[in-house]
């Protein structure tokens, strides 16, 4: 999921709540960072502050809608203060899929989230499979063959990372900061390894192998 928040203390928040809830989180300050994370990779929602340095979430949302981007369909949700009905209807008519006025529950954002993740996608699948291992990101759910193994949330935010990059390579960096609130508390230890072993003996027989790419990160390709 990309988050686009220039306001420190709230975007740190945000991404707090969401990867306690299990999501994969880009975390950037500005429009023109997020619309630069769009042109390279994929997300099943992106969430935008309407005022943002460099480039408003409303005229990212146009450039997005308009092609500017390879993934002009990602659904948007729009955070912003102005509440006046004029703004909500410049903010949908831009292209935004839903509208959340600050300040806002958290509880009813993760809703609004579940609900655009629900809606069918206009070009692709919402389910990544390698092999016999599948995921589904708006139920958060793993599969191998029809069955759930274990995996605690920060094992599912690394295997979603992976998937989502397959078959190239997440840098143990990415993986850091997508995966922990405090990247340095896994970056520069063997936090990373550690789990990925935990990882790899849980997903036995799902026909995948996380393969580690010496001196970049890691990889899971099917086997």
């Amino acid at each position: 999921m990309l988050v686009a928040e220039d306001d420190e203390g709230l975007s740190e928040v945000l991404a707090r709540g969401l990867r306690e809830q299990g999501y994969v989180v880009d975390l950037v300050p500005d429009g023109e960072t997020a619309a630069a994370y769009l042109r390279f990779y994929s997300y099943e929602v992106a969430v935008l502050d309407w005022r943002m340095p460099r480039l408003s979430g409303l005229d990212l949302v146009r450039r997005l809608r308009r092609g500017g981007t390879a993934n002009g369909s990602t659904p948007v949700l729009m955070l912003t203060a102005r509440d006046a009905p004029a703004d909500r209807i410049a903010g949908l008519d831009a292209g935004a899929d839903d509208y959340l006025v600050k300040p806002f529950d958290f509880g009813e954002l993760l809703a609004r989230l579940r609900a655009l993740q629900r809606r069918p996608p206009v070009s692709q699948s919402p389910r990544i499979v390698i092999g016999e291992l599948e995921f589904d990101p708006a139920a958060r759910e793993v599969l191998v063959r029809g069955d759930r193994p274990s995996l605690t949330v920060t094992e599912l935010g690394i295997l979603e990372i992976l998937m989502r990059r397959s078959p190239g390579v997440a840098d143990r960096r990415s993986i850091a900061q997508h995966v922990w609130d405090n990247e340095a508390d896994a970056f520069g230890s063997n936090t990373i390894d550690v789990h990925l072993a935990r990882l790899r003996s849980k997903l036995a027989g799902a026909g995948v192998r996380i393969e580690t790419v010496r001196g970049v990160g890691y990889r899971i390709v099917a086997c």
